[in-house]
C-alpha cells in the first residue's frame, strides 16, 4: 500500500513520459516560426542605425564645407575648398558614399565687401544599403544644407 502512494512507482513515471513525450521537437517549431520575424527585426534596426549615422555624417560634412568656403576670398576658391573639406569630413567619418555631390551657392560674394553675405553647401550621398537582407531596398539618398556667413573682412 506505501508503494500505490509513492510517486517514484515505475507506472506512475512511465505515464508521465508518454504524456510528455507529445510535445517533442516544438521547441524547434516554434525557433523556426520565430527565427524570420527576429531577422528582420535585427535588419531593421540595423538599416535605422546606418541611416542615422549617414545622416549625422552628411550634416557634419556639409556644416565643414560651408565653413570652409565662407573663409576663402572668392567664388572659385570657395567651390574648390568646399569640395576638399567635404571629401576630407567623410573620409574622418567613415562614410563611404557610392557618388557624393556638393553644390555650393557663392552668389553671397558678389555682395560688397563689408556687408553681410551667405554661402551655401548642399551635399548629397546615396548610402549603400543593398547588403542588409532586406527586401524591396535599393540606395537610399542623404541630403543636407548648410549654411556659414561669409567672413566680412575676406579682401584682406
Amino acid at each position: 500500500m506505501i508503494t500505490a502512494l509513492n510517486n517514484t512507482h515505475p507506472r506512475l513515471r512511465l505515464r508521465r513520459l508518454r504524456r510528455g513525450s507529445g510535445e517533442r521537437g516544438s521547441v524547434t517549431l516554434e525557433v523556426a516560426v520565430l527565427a524570420p520575424g527576429l531577422l528582420l527585426l535585427i535588419a531593421l534596426v540595423a538599416f535605422a542605425g546606418r541611416m542615422g549615422l549617414a545622416n549625422s555624417a552628411v550634416e557634419q560634412s556639409a556644416a565643414d564645407g560651408a565653413r570652409a568656403a565662407s573663409l576663402e576670398r572668392g567664388p572659385s576658391a570657395a567651390r574648390a575648398a568646399a569640395q576638399e573639406a567635404v571629401n576630407a569630413s567623410l573620409a574622418d567619418q567613415g562614410l563611404q558614399c557610392t557618388s557624393t555631390s556638393v553644390s555650393v551657392d557663392t552668389s553671397g560674394f558678389a555682395t560688397a565687401p563689408g556687408q553681410s553675405a551667405n554661402v551655401t553647401v548642399t551635399v548629397t550621398c546615396p548610402v549603400r544599403v543593398a547588403d542588409l537582407p532586406l527586401p524591396g531596398l535599393g540606395p537610399r539618398t542623404v541630403q543636407a544644407s548648410a549654411i556659414s556667413p561669409i567672413d566680412t573682412y575676406r579682401e584682406r
